[in-house]
């Protein structure tokens, strides 16, 4: 059966002996601690920080991607040593679940055959999750129940391009790897049904998104239903993650040109 027919299939796989199980799971939380799991905990956290100020919600703020120090070799430093520490989890994933035979990552739906249709498919994902998301920030924002994400300027220094662009290849990589591809996989070994896999990443996606409020939780836990979804049914995670590539590259880049040139249409 191959990668793709068993995301599909309604079978449910055999479930490990209890020693196996439990290697599973101690597995699964070492991972997410590492990772996502970790940040879900931050942002539960700087969401009961926000909301029991005096100041309202909707007149907080949070940064997005701020520079890490005046002096711009130090700040280069920064930025790339957090980008790479942040992908150390996404090379143990991939490291757990590798394969000696291609596709090497099969079991994380990556196998190289068809990037143009890949890629194609991920783009066009853009649209469908990306003017939503937007709608959903603005009327968070009409409503006082998201914080103001302020963008760091384009013109910061002369790598801030570039390494903005890294960060969003970074976010694409570890939320898609490591929420969709992996646990999709051991979830599935551990004997979880379809809908309870989806729903719970979903929930997890969203909840690491709480710092920005209840709104941004909402809406990325619809987007991880669609994602969760769409790999479930093609068992592909390539177009997924060019998919939220793009759509932090619109957010990382795009957002800050726009944040810039119209302030007024973002309470700035």
């Amino acid at each position: 059966m191959t990668d793709r027919e068993a995301l599909r299939s309604p079978v449910v796989p055999a479930r490990p002996a209890p020693v196996a199980a439990r290697r599973l799971w101690w597995e699964l939380g070492i991972v997410l601690l590492l990772s996502l799991g970790a940040s879900a905990l931050w942002s539960v956290l700087s969401f009961v920080d926000y909301s029991t100020r005096e100041t309202p919600i909707g007149e907080q703020t949070v940064a997005l991607n701020p520079t890490r120090s005046d002096r711009s070799w130090l700040d280069l430093a920064y930025q790339l040593t957090g980008i790479a520490l942040d992908l150390v989890p996404v090379a143990l994933v991939c490291w757990l679940l590798w394969r000696a035979r291609r596709p090497h990552l099969g079991a994380l739906g990556i196998d190289g055959a068809r990037p143009l249709r890949d890629a194609g498919w991920g783009t066009a994902l853009v649209l469908v999750i990306g003017v939503p998301g937007l709608a959903l920030y603005f009327a968070g924002r009409a409503m006082g129940l998201t914080v103001a994400v302020v963008p760091s300027p384009l013109d910061a220094h002369w790598f801030t391009v570039p390494v903005l662009l890294l960060s969003a290849l970074r976010a694409g990589l570890t939320e898609e790897v490591i929420v969709v591809g992996y646990l999709f996989e051991r979830l599935r070994r551990l004997g979880w049904g379809p809908w309870a896999i989806l729903l719970s990443t979903a929930a997890l996606r969203g909840v690491y998104h709480l710092y920005q409020g209840v709104p941004a939780l909402v809406g990325n836990f619809a987007m991880g239903l669609l994602f969760g979804w769409l790999y479930q049914r093609t068992g592909r995670l390539v177009p997924l993650i060019v998919a939220h590539t793009l759509i932090d590259v619109a957010v990382f880049v795009g957002y800050p040109w726009a944040y810039a040139t119209f302030p007024g249409l973002f309470g700035a």
